[in-house]
Parts: C-alpha cells; structure tokens; sequence
C-alpha cells in the first residue's frame, strides 16, 4: 500500500515514464500530423498553462520582491552566465562522446531559465525570502524568452542547427508571454475562482507536458532515433545531471556566503539559481528545434534533470528548515 500510495504521489514522474514507453509501442497515434493531431491540441494547451501562470502570479509579491538587486543579480547571473559557461568549458566533450542530439539537449539544458512553481515552494518550505523567489523566477522566464534562443544560436549555430533568432523569440512570447499577460489583466476578476479551484489548476501543466513528451517521443521513434541510444548512455546522462546539480548548488551556497547574505536570501538563491524549467522548456523547445525528428533524444536531459532537482530541493529546503529552527531557538 505504501509503495500505491507513493506512486500516486508522484504521479506526474511516472506519467512521464509511461509516456515514453507508450510512444515506443503507438508512435503513430500521438506523432506529429497523426490522427489525432496532437501536436495542435498540445499549443493550445501551452498556452492555457501560462494564461493560468498569470492569473496565479501576484503583483504585490513581485513588487515586495523588487528591491533587493544584489539577490536579482546572483540569481540571474547563476542561471544565464555561470550555467551556460559549463556548456563553454565541456561542450566539445559532449558532442565528441555523445549522439549529437543529446549533446544538443545538454546545451539546451544549460540555457533554460529557472522555474516558477517549484522555486517559490522550495524557498517557502527552506523559510526563504519568498518575495525574492517569486520576482527572479518571474524574471528568469521573462528573460529567457530572449536569452535562451540567442545562447542555442551562438552556442548551436556553430554545429549547423539554423535558427530565425528573432522568429524564435517573437513565437515563445506569444506562446508564452501573451497567455501570462493576459492572466495578469484578468487576475482581479478571476482570483477567487482560481483560489476556490487551486487543485485542479495546478495539475493543468503538468498535463500539457505529459502530452508534449508523448508527441516528441512519438515523433523519435517514427524516426528511429533511439538506435543511436542505450542503457549505459542513458545511467551517463542521469550521471551528468546530477553531477551539474550538485555543482551548482554547492558554488551557488559558496558565494551567497561570500557575499554575505542573509540565510533566506541564500536559500532564494539555491532554489531559482539552480533550477531549470520542464514547464516552459519542452514548449521552447517546439518553437525553437521545429519539428526537428530528434527532438525527444533534445529533451531527454532537462526531463532527467527535473525529477532529480525536486527529490534533491526537496531534501535540502527541509535541512534549511531544520537551520532556521534552530536559529531561531538560539535566539
């Protein structure tokens, strides 16, 4: 019963599971143009998630949030300098030992802003600086939507993916930005309904990327790009995930010290410093990669890394709590 009700819990991580392996045995259902046309249905689902990420997003707490640029940089420069230089110093390791599409997924990974949800309920269960939290990782995707595609050019480019920079970014924000807005405008009028209705909102997303990550592996396997793949390169890359979210989190936990800050701007700073975002970075991903026939091989590496940060964020907001127990106690 135990084991039942663990797997209910994380749902969301064994739907991505069976979404893979359903796409090995019914490609033909769920790829790109099949029958059922899935990747249509999936855009306008892109779109409600962040009409809903709008309406969710209060402009008191960014603006609470707003003053502390020495936090605002940290972050930011964590998430679009120092992750990106680790493409720049190890980049050609991967391309040289890698398929190269799962290189490219590792690059694309590297680049992607931080996440929303779960840095600002990381932060709040470490007893954080939530304001911190929900302005930098609001910021993270605003500026995403234009650092990202610039940083696959100039780092992808070189290897022959041709990219429309400015189509990119026009396309990912009115995928994404657009909706966000939108939910802004309408968030005086629709509040309570979102608060009366918070449980079922917040599985929409999720929802969204399950069918995504079914269409992009429907879509590989129709072109038989798991031959290149198997199990030894695939514990490699769980590996590298875990290895590049170890890093960061301890160097980010170095300099925040360095730097003196306060414990609840420490524990903003680990949790959207080292995040990356699954729920805007498969949908990037469609924009940015089209309907390139390698794009589940591309995405595999942020789907890893996912699960590996929330289990691992999970078990150090609860240190942090723990921390600030007890210095609260002392005092």
């Amino acid at each position: 019963m135990n084991v039942i009700d663990k797997l209910k819990k994380e749902w969301f991580l064994v739907g991505m599971v069976v979404a893979i392996a359903l796409a090995t045995v019914s490609s033909d259902v769920g790829k790109s143009g099949g029958w059922i046309h899935l990747d249509m249905l999936t855009g306008v689902g892109v779109a409600i998630v962040f009409f809903l990420h709008g309406l969710g997003l209060s402009p008191q707490a960014i603006k609470a949030g707003m003053t502390n640029w020495r936090l605002h940089l940290y972050i930011q420069a964590a998430t679009f300098v120092v992750y990106p230089l680790l493409w720049v110093i190890f980049g050609e390791a991967f391309m040289a030992y890698m398929p190269a599409a799962l290189a490219f997924g590792f690059c694309y990974l590297l680049v992607l802003p931080s996440t929303i949800s779960s840095s600002v309920t990381m932060t709040s269960v470490g007893k954080g600086n939530v304001p911190g939290a929900i302005f930098n990782a609001s910021l993270s995707s605003i500026i995403g939507v234009v650092i990202t595609p610039f940083l696959i050019q100039l780092f992808m480019g070189v290897e022959g993916v041709e990219l429309d920079l400015m189509a990119s970014v026009l396309s990912i924000a009115k995928l994404l930005l657009l909706p966000m807005i939108v939910g802004q405008i309408l968030r005086p009028y629709l509040v309570d309904w979102i608060s009366k209705h918070k449980g079922a909102v917040g599985k929409v997303d999720k929802y969204v990327i399950l069918a995504i990550v079914y269409n992009a592996f429907c879509d590989s396997v129709e072109n038989g790009i798991w031959s290149e793949f198997s199990i030894g390169l695939l514990a490699t890359s769980i590996a590298i995930c875990l290895l590049i979210l170890l890093f960061m989190v301890h160097l980010i936990q170095w300099g925040a010290r360095r730097v003196k800050f306060e414990l609840p701007d420490e524990v903003a700073s680990v949790f959207c410093g080292t995040k990356k975002t699954l729920a805007a970075g498969i949908p990037m991903a469609k924009v940015i990669f089209g309907t390139d026939p390698t794009l589940g091989m591309i995405l595999l590496p942020i789907m890893l890394y996912h699960p590996i940060q929330i289990f691992y964020c999970a078990i150090l907001a609860n240190r942090y709590a723990r921390q600030h127990e007890g210095a609260a106690v002392t005092n």
